[in-house]
């Protein structure tokens, strides 16, 4: 069975569940998930993980990402994209000048409200289905992270590109509407592309039709990032194990090999043995436990 992480192209029009469901019928496993959801409207990078590769969701999920989006002036929309209701016009004209200067104010830590049109839960509901259901607005709050917020270039009157960097959960088009609130100005994101999400990027990704013709001659593995080069962004722990405590480590108890004294308390590491990858383990008082065991016919998490 091919198990490991396909760096999907996630085109337009498409939610990321279906894209989970036709990985799962172009590689015949069930045991397939999405790391991170893309918006249907959005196209770019959506890391499909099979197999075993499904474990590895919060070590993939919580990584930066990289956008491009285009954010367009003097119309607001209820879902703040482009596939949403006209809430509001304006005539004003925003410069390139005035958005260039505003930018630094979206950089950093920031606190966003999440769109009405999210899958963010209430009371055991998204808040897409409240707002389809007339409910009042609902505010949640979530602290996140711009690291980076550039000006890329003016397509036309109104509309620029902007590339972002930021933590996960970020909402860009909120900040598309954001930036034309601080202008004074109704706005909203014409376009959405996702060029990174962690260590994966858009010019490594691969169509739905390039992973069929892959199937067609037999090479579809060609198209994976094995489980353990998808955790590359994680340190590593090469240990020098004893049969005994091989076998302690991967049954869930905890050792103290000299070679944990770099790492300091709660990292997780890539832990290999005697050269045998082995999975994800994590430092806790100078002990290293295995969190996730990913050896290959053997048991579950630890």
């Amino acid at each position: 069975m091919i198990e490991g992480v396909v760096n999907l192209l996630k085109p337009p029009g498409m939610t990321s569940s279906d894209a989970v469901t036709d990985i799962r019928k172009l590689f015949g496993t069930r045991r397939v998930g999405h790391a991170g959801t893309l918006d249907p409207g959005a196209a770019g990078v959506l890391p499909i993980c099979v197999g075993r590769a499904t474990r590895l969701f919060d070590y993939l999920v919580d990584k930066q990402k990289e956008y491009i989006t285009e954010v367009r002036f003097g119309v607001s929309t209820d879902t703040q994209d482009s596939y949403g209701r006209v809430l509001a016009r304006a005539k004003r004209v925003v410069s390139a000048g005035e958005l260039r200067a505003l930018l630094p104010a979206f950089t950093g830590g920031i606190d966003q409200v999440a769109p009405m049109y999210s899958a963010v839960r209430v009371d055991g509901k998204k808040l897409y289905q409240l707002a389809r259901q007339g409910a009042e607005a609902v505010e949640i709050h979530r602290e996140v992270e711009v690291y980076s917020l550039e000006l890329l270039g003016q397509a036309e009157e109104n509309r620029f590109l902007l590339k972002m960097v930021c933590s996960k959960g970020t909402y860009v088009r909120s900040v598309c509407a954001d930036l034309g609130a601080a202008l004074g100005v109704p706005a909203h994101m014409s376009f959405l592309l996702r060029a990174r999400a962690g260590g994966f990027a858009v010019k490594n990704a691969h169509t739905f039709a390039e992973l069929a013709a892959l199937k067609a001659e037999g090479r579809l593995e060609e198209a994976v990032t094995s489980i353990e080069d998808a955790l590359r962004a994680l340190p590593e722990a090469r240990l020098a194990l004893s049969a005994y405590q091989r076998r302690l480590l991967v049954n869930g108890a905890e050792i103290a090999p000299k070679e944990l004294a770099p790492h300091p308390a709660g990292t997780a590491l890539r832990v290999y043995a005697n050269g045998e990858f082995l999975g994800v383990g994590v430092v806790r008082e100078g002990k290293l436990r295995i969190r996730l065991n990913l050896i290959a016919g053997e048991g579950e998490d630890a």
